[in-house]
């Protein structure tokens, strides 16, 4: 039986390939991101002729946005089985003391509040349902550190606590992991590493493989940090 997954951030990088091999393979994603031309493309190109799926502009960074987008997945489809923290934002390359406060506070919006803006809005009624996974993205420099990266290694070291405290949280019958993508060609990755993110996996490659472990994730899973 096909399963309903809400991802942010789908119109570029991991989170448009994961739409494409989850809808490929029979499942319905609900997906948002702030651009509405590309909103608008995925709509016409993943939607229809027996493809359910649905996509919305929404800025994570906004709470009510938020909530409006979770009301109407929830009216329309239900709570999802899968949430996918992917949406994020990395701070241009420089040391912490050249990054203004500005771009700062956006990567923590971005990255880490906005995470926390969509687990409020669809949580409660995937507890109310008793079911649900909730998966939000990190990164292998949010524990190792990265230099020119502090804003971002900072955000992302903070999914992996709010992870495991809300994996403390939840009802025996869910489970709250993150995922760490590993090194991938995106454009994210692209910004910093230049020509040399050619030599990564592609988004594809990747979703390839990352797609079944998602779905393969339990109540027993609860709580732990996995790389893919």
């Amino acid at each position: 039986m096909g399963k309903i997954v809400a991802i942010t951030g789908v119109s570029t990088g991991l989170g448009l390939a994961l739409t494409k091999w989850f809808s490929s393979q029979g499942h319905t994603v609900v997906g948002c991101g702030r651009s509405a031309a590309k909103i608008a493309e995925m709509n016409e190109k993943y939607c229809g002729k027996g493809k359910p799926n649905q996509f919305y502009v929404v800025d994570i960074t906004d709470d009510s946005v938020v909530k409006e987008w979770a009301t109407n997945v929830c009216k329309s489809f239900g709570p999802p089985d899968f949430v996918l923290n992917n949406a994020g934002f990395v701070n241009q390359n420089a040391p912490l003391w050249e990054i203004t406060a500005e771009e700062f506070d956006k990567v923590v919006d971005v990255n880490l509040k906005g995470s926390a803006n969509v687990i409020r809005s669809f949580l409660p009624k995937m507890i109310k349902a008793g079911k649900g996974v909730i998966v939000n993205f990190s990164s292998g420099y949010g524990k190792a550190g990265k230099a020119k990266m502090a804003p971002y290694c900072a955000t992302k070291w903070g999914i992996e606590g709010l992870t495991r405290a809300l994996a403390m949280e939840l009802p025996p019958s869910m489970a709250c992991i993150a995922l760490d993508p590993g090194m991938v060609n995106t454009p994210m990755l692209q910004g910093h590493l230049g020509g040399t993110a050619a030599f990564q996996q592609t988004p594809e490659q990747w979703a390839e493989r990352a797609g079944p472990l998602v779905l393969s994730i339990t109540a027993k899973s609860n709580g732990k940090s996995i790389c893919v």
